[in-house]
């Protein structure tokens, strides 16, 4: 019997838009043929969406789900923005969603591996399939992050699904400190910010900032000519700069009455107001389609392509 390796599960997926397992078990039983694999996928219906497989899917949504100290936050993309408006499509989301949220997976493809939880008899992969059939696009289950918390998860969802945000917070629960976590969620999906703090930047990344600002530097014919010293105190103020934008503590707080009130600042007041002290112990942020790239379909181009061909 043909070994089966991982490179040709790969491939048939690819090929196929079938689920890790079935092109492993279909690789198996067709003792590595790939093509016959390829039928086989097809003929079990594990493959109904292949040719949708090389289709571009960048739109689609990402949906939050909660419950207790726990949260998940998954990216389902589909072709069109209209089918993520699709209800049967939103409600699938929330399914799977959910799925994660009681189940222990780690992995796009143990979740398709996992057996559907409002039926056994199917894997969440086959009911993706379904799915796929069911909207006449290619969808896909891009990524998933799941959050348990020691102290509180908040969420916050923006443009109906297009962004999707959570929280973890330490320090005691309230209705006042869950409306501070909620405002620092809702700048999260806002600004974007990379980091919680400055700690959790790398001196890797900081050094290749300088590199780049340096190089900038010198480049320009007249900063350039400046000392030494100078140039060394550009660089660490550029730098410092960047990081109040890309940390979310040193980030002005969007609600701040005097407009210039950090995030770090807004925490320690609503610490002193609530009598515990609050801190955010990390972020996810979740921005649909984010770093894939997207159909460009210009009508005119389309024809003018096929006239001169």
């Amino acid at each position: 019997m043909a070994a089966i390796t991982a490179a040709m599960v790969k491939d048939l997926r690819e090929q196929s838009g079938a689920g890790m397992m079935d092109c492993k078990k279909a690789l198996a039983e067709c003792d590595g043929d790939m093509d016959a694999a390829f039928e086989l996928l097809r003929k079990n219906g594990a493959a109904k969406a292949e040719k949708k497989a090389s289709r571009i899917a960048a739109e689609g949504i990402c949906k939050v789900v909660v419950e207790g100290n726990t949260a998940v936050v998954l990216e389902v993309n589909s072709e069109t923005d209209f089918v993520a408006k699709n209800e049967k499509f939103q409600t699938y989301v929330e399914k799977v969603a959910k799925q994660i949220l009681n189940s222990n997976v780690t992995t796009i493809d143990e979740l398709l591996a996992e057996k559907w939880a409002e039926d056994s008899s199917k894997t969440v992969n086959d009911v993706h399939v379904e799915m796929v059939a069911t909207i006449g696009e290619k969808l896909s289950l891009r990524r998933f992050e799941k959050v348990t918390s020691d102290g509180f998860v908040v969420s916050y969802t923006h443009g109906g699904g297009r962004i999707g945000v959570i929280v973890d917070m330490a320090g005691a629960e309230s209705d006042a400190a869950k409306e501070a976590a909620t405002n620092l969620a809702m700048q999260i999906a806002a600004l974007n910010p990379k980091y919680v703090s400055r700690s959790e930047v790398s001196a890797e990344y900081i050094a290749h900032e300088k590199e780049i600002l340096l190089a900038q530097i010198m480049n320009d014919p007249k900063e350039s000519q400046k000392p030494e010293k100078v140039i060394n105190g550009m660089i660490e103020g550029r730098v410092s700069k960047e990081l109040k934008e890309i940390c979310l503590l040193d980030q002005v707080y969007v609600k701040a009455e005097d407009g210039k009130q950090s995030v770090a600042k807004y925490l320690e007041q609503v610490s002193k107001e609530t009598g515990s002290e609050l801190s955010v112990k990390r972020f996810v942020r979740f921005e649909t389609g984010e770093g894939l790239e997207k159909k460009n379909e210009d009508f005119a181009a389309e024809v003018a392509a096929q006239m001169n061909a």
